[in-house]
């Protein structure tokens, strides 16, 4: 009876090094699943705000703010916002004097939000650089 005992623990004290590495990789994809969609949710809210009216649109420190604003718990986040005018077969032209062939400019704001996660585990064997970013765009109203 000791000896399946002594057996029984063997074997966990063998495999508790592999479940904590997939416990922790769990962890760091998790972590970083959420850092994406937060930044993600920042570009959407930055990209709405602009959205709202064409001059919002042209405010791009607001439609940084409000991304900021919408992920203060990311560290690192940045935010960079730009007024985008566009034809409706997608070609971009200029906001100030510029003119589409077949119809109206459209004006679009677009917000990048970036941020580097890290992992709580140093994979040497996997390069994990951590950036994380995404470019929202929606045509102003």
């Amino acid at each position: 009876m000791a000896g399946k005992r002594g057996t029984a623990l063997l074997e966990f004290a063998l495999m508790l090094p592999l479940i904590l590495m997939l416990l922790a990789g769990v962890l760091d994809y998790s972590l970083l699943m959420r850092t994406a969609i937060s930044v993600a949710d920042a570009a959407r809210v930055g990209a709405q705000y602009g959205s709202l009216s064409a001059a919002n649109a042209s405010n791009t420190s607001g439609m940084q703010n409000a991304a900021l604003n919408a992920a203060p718990d990311v560290r690192g986040l940045t935010a960079t916002a730009v007024k985008v005018c566009k034809c409706s077969d997608s070609k971009t032209v200029s906001c100030s004097g510029g003119s589409c062939s077949p119809g109206p400019v459209r004006v679009y704001a677009q917000v990048t939000a970036s941020t580097t996660a890290a992992p709580i585990i140093n994979y040497s064997l996997v390069p994990f650089v951590g950036a994380v970013s995404t470019t929202v765009s929606m045509r102003a109203q």
